[in-house]
């Protein structure tokens, strides 16, 4: 009877006859789906270019791919401040930020870990491993 009541209630509120209709279609083929995880490249040119390295980290769904190569041409004083300040917004996250190579560095949120490549040999051995002896 309830039920009945607050069917009777809708219907009327949408304009329909509560007798005739039994459902109404949703069209749910609207929304926009959010991707999971975004890997965002960024160029650091100046100091200020952090604030927007910091946004998406802290939106927790944006891996970052950050090129320092410019900023450590320009000012190594500024590179210094503001990988730290990338490396300190990522610690309080939770994250991993690690260096590749002398220009690339990434940073992630929680949900991602950076780990080491493992070196098993010593490099120059490895170098020298395929020559014959």
């Amino acid at each position: 009877m309830v039920l009945n009541k607050i069917k009777r209630g809708f219907s009327s509120v949408l304009g329909g006859d509560s007798s005739t209709d039994d459902y109404m279609e949703i069209d749910l083929g609207l929304e926009e789906k959010k991707p999971k995880v975004n890997i965002k490249p960024f160029i650091l040119r100046k100091f200020e270019d952090v604030n927007d390295v910091l946004n998406s980290l802290r939106e927790g769904y944006t891996i970052a791919v950050i090129d320092i190569a410019t900023l450590r041409k320009k000012d190594v004083i500024e590179l210094k401040r503001a990988v730290a300040k990338i490396k300190k917004t990522t610690e309080a996250l939770e994250g991993s930020i690690t260096g590749f190579g002398e220009n690339i560095v990434i940073a992630t949120p929680q949900f991602a870990e950076i780990t080491a490549p493992t070196i098993s040999e010593d490099p120059q051995r490895q170098k020298n491993k395929f020559e014959m002896y």
